[in-house]
């Protein structure tokens, strides 16, 4: 049996050469009570994200039952190119969600608005409810934007693109300094909400 290579159906393979010299996205360190490591697909990652992505409100945003298989698949291909970086992220030693940090012109945003060929993006799902609705998530990723664009001195602006009914991350993403550009549906099945960080909106 022939067995087909890992695709990931959001990732542009065909980029110029500026987007390939950009190289994969980093995964910086942050101070305080979050701390990031890259996912071990080797380990137990794969289960801890199958249970994860399993909870009702994680089915509910991502849409992502996957089993431990595939997660296995997928974090090996992420980190084996240079689109995005799989990343768990802990409070306090404690795991609590996973995000991925991806170059947005490797991605199918990019066909959106005229970008950088070192822009970076974020996904992040939260495991812990009890942390929702509190700033502590939106927090973590307005550090998170601050230390990409310290790691990757040429990278002009942070992505985050919510789905368009996810009112409260849209307005936290508003009050942490993104602007809102608007709903755009990628695919049948995928309506987001692009929001972006200038590092202008930092230095000014």
């Amino acid at each position: 049996m022939t067995v087909q290579p890992y695709a990931i159906a959001r990732e542009i393979v065909d980029v110029p050469d500026a987007v390939v010299t950009a190289g994969p996205p980093p995964v910086p360190m942050i101070d305080g009570d979050f701390a990031l490591r890259l996912v071990d697909p080797t380990g137990s990652d794969p289960e801890r994200l199958q249970e994860w992505f399993a909870r009702p409100h994680l089915v509910q945003t991502w849409e992502q039952e996957w089993d431990a298989a595939r997660w296995r698949a997928d974090a090996a291909h992420r980190l084996a190119g240079d689109y995005s970086r799989p990343v768990v992220f802990s409070r306090n030693g404690i795991d609590v969600g996973y995000l991925e940090i991806y170059r947005v012109a490797r991605d199918e945003i990019a066909r959106l608005y005229d970008v950088h060929p070192h822009d970076l993006g974020l996904h992040v799902a939260t495991a812990d409810p009890d942390l929702l609705g509190r700033g502590l998530v939106s927090g973590l990723i307005r550090q998170l934007a601050e230390a990409l664009l310290d790691a990757d001195p040429a990278c002009p602006r942070i992505a985050v693109e919510p789905a368009s009914d996810n009112a409260p991350m849209r307005r936290a993403l508003v009050k942490r300094g993104w602007t809102d550009h608007g709903e755009f549906q990628v695919r049948p099945e995928r309506r987001i909400a692009l929001h972006l960080l200038e590092r202008e909106v930092l230095t000014a």
